[in-house]
This record gives C-alpha cells, structure tokens and sequence, in this order.
C-alpha cells in the first residue's frame, strides 16, 4: 500500500480474490493412532488392576507438549497447558518471548528440531506461512528430529495449501500433522476459551481434542487437511468487513450528535449487533479491556488481518468465489498497514477513517 498519494487511486474493481506410512494402516486408522489406543487401553486395564493409581497415572499420562511460537496468542495457549498440568517444552526466535513461561515452569529450548527430540506432540502458533515452513521444514526444523508416531498441530493462520504440503512432508517422517487455527483473540487465549478449527484425520480428533480443550471451550473438526484453515479464512474476512462496518456505524452516529456509548447500547440490543459492536468496540471509551481503551495496543495486528485477508483473496481467486467486500477490506487494511497502523490493533480502523475525513 501507497502511504500518502493512494488517495489518489481508486480501489480496484471488485475481484475475484487469488496426510509414518502412508498415514493409515491396514483398516483406515493411521499407526499414530493405533498406538496411542494400545496406550489407552493399558491404561484402562491397569486402572482395574490397581485402583489406588489411578491419579498417579492420570498424570502420567500428561507426557510433554512442545510448543513453538510465544507471541501474544502463543504465550497465553501455553501457560494453559502448564495450568492443566502438562510438561511443557518451549522455544520462540526471540528468546525474550520465553522468559514467562519459563519462570512458570516450562523447559526452553533453542530450535523446534530440539523440541521434536524431547516431545512427540508439538503445537506451533506461528505469523504466517513463510514461518510455519521454516519451523517445519527449515535446517532446525522439527522435520529434522521428528520421532515416527508424533502429532504435529498447527495453530497458525496460512495458505491451506501449505498445511496440505507440511502433512505430505510430516507423513514421509512417519508423524502426522493437523491444522487447527484459533479464533477468540488475545483475551480468548488468556482465558482458555479458544475456538478451534481443526483438518486433518478424522481418527487422529480425539488425540487433538484432549490438547486442545486445555485451551480452548470450542474444538471444531472440520474434514481433511486445510478444512480448518479454509474454516478460519472465512471467519477472519468476516471478522474484517464486520469491524469496518461497524468503525464506519459508530463514526457516523458521533457525526450525527448521538452519545457513542449509546448508539452501541442500542446496537447491541438490535439487529445490528455484532462481536465488532458487543464485545470489542473500536471506539475509545465505550468499553473497557478491549484494544480501544488503550491507543489500540496489543490485540490482533493490523498487519495480521492485512495477511488474513490476503489469504482470502487468494483463495477466492484460486476458487473463482467473487468477494467483493473482502477484497476491499482488504485494501483498506493494506492502506492502514502503509499508513502506520500496521502494529495497532484491527480496530484502529475506527481513527482511520476519522483521520481520513481530516485530508
């Protein structure tokens, strides 16, 4: 995006925007999954043999989780496995991000290669597509110490066909991979009340569901690899035009002389009502703990919903599905990145447009 002359240009015509072994075995379920039943139905025997045992072995049972990527949604999904009792083996490109896991009692490790050597159920929450394949695949990648029958989770939001690529790579190292994007925002990750939107086998779900549902209340299967992050492209462009819409609602109620705290009381009590309106407001001082209350810090990056949407576009090119307030969400949230909005908040979109109206 342009940063001043882009007044100038028009936004573009409306666009069409642009599975060790073969994963199974013999009866459908992957080798992955028939161990980890052999392993649950020792444990149910053994719980008949010795009772008194049983709370021990439950803990047992909690073997390591990696997890790579401690950013804003990273660090909290983390601590929210820690709080339900599991060993946790962490590693982040800036050693600083893993400072407050580790005082909480998580191991941090230098590479994903090394996560892989020590955790046999890895879950990463990277920025984009570049990073998920160079975390996966990358010199000290977790492809390079994976250990045949790991599950591979992957909560980042990226192109669904490199989701489909790193199961294809995970597969050949005899480890099965499956997305699993988030929605809820920082607070939802703090709070363990994620949304999980999850591809890949069907049979490998419940292995992934008892992960997930540490840090999450909503654990969705969604179909084969790259489901849940088709799913999770869809929100988010949503999510975008919704935001926009409602920046757009709430500036010109202000413009007309209604209270802003108002106008949203009322919205929230009428068909207009949104998650963008009801539960994180863009405009300052109408509610409390959202990134409007505080210059639009923290939150989800405008230069993340920038990439989402980019995401969408593609997709929708590739598909042939016609998007037209996508693409130009996207093009808006371009122009914010391009106009110094790119570490602020999504919801800066509201100070925007009132900066808009002042050129």
């Amino acid at each position: 995006m342009v940063k001043k002359g882009c007044q100038s240009r028009p936004f573009p015509h409306f666009l069409t925007g642009n599975l060790w072994l073969k994963s199974r075995c013999q009866g459908g379920k992957s080798m992955a999954a028939f161990f980890r039943g052999s392993q649950n139905f020792l444990q149910k025997f053994n719980k008949h043999v010795c009772f008194a045992n049983v709370s021990s072995r439950a803990m047992a049972s909690k073997t390591p989780v990696g997890f790579i990527g401690l950013g804003n949604m990273g660090s909290h999904m983390a601590k929210n496995l820690l709080k339900h009792g599991y060993p946790v083996f962490a590693s982040d490109i800036f050693p600083e991000s893993c400072k407050e896991i580790q005082d909480l009692g998580a191991q941090v490790l230098d590479s994903p290669a090394e996560i892989a050597d020590r955790a046999d159920r890895i879950i990463t929450m990277l920025p984009s597509s570049p990073n998920v394949i160079e975390v996966y695949t990358g010199l000290k990648g977790i492809l390079k110490k994976v250990k045949k029958g790991s599950l591979l989770i992957d909560s980042s939001t990226i192109d669904p066909s490199v989701s489909k690529k790193m199961a294809k790579e995970a597969e050949k190292m005899g480890a099965v991979f499956m997305d699993a994007p988030v929605s809820g925002g920082v607070g939802a990750a703090s709070s363990g009340k994620l949304t999980f939107m999850v591809g890949g086998l069907e049979e490998e779900f419940t292995a992934v569901q008892e992960l997930l549902t540490c840090m999450g209340t909503n654990v969705v299967y969604c179909g084969e690899v790259g489901t849940g992050q088709a799913a999770k492209i869809c929100n988010n462009m949503l999510l975008a035009i919704s935001m926009i819409g409602t920046a757009e609602t709430m500036n010109l109620g202000i413009r007309l002389g209604l209270d802003p705290k108002l106008l949203s009381k009322i919205l929230n009590m009428s068909s207009g009502c949104c998650w963008s309106s009801d539960t994180y407001n863009p405009v300052p001082g109408v509610m409390e703990g959202v990134p409007s209350a505080s210059n639009y810090q923290g939150g989800f990056g405008t230069t993340l919903m920038a990439k989402d949407l980019g995401l969408a576009q593609d997709t929708a090119t590739n598909t042939k599905a016609a998007i037209p307030l996508g693409s130009l969400s996207h093009q808006i949230y371009r122009v914010m990145c391009a106009r110094g909005y790119a570490q602020k908040d999504f919801s800066s979109v509201f100070q925007f447009l009132r900066e808009e109206e002042n050129q």
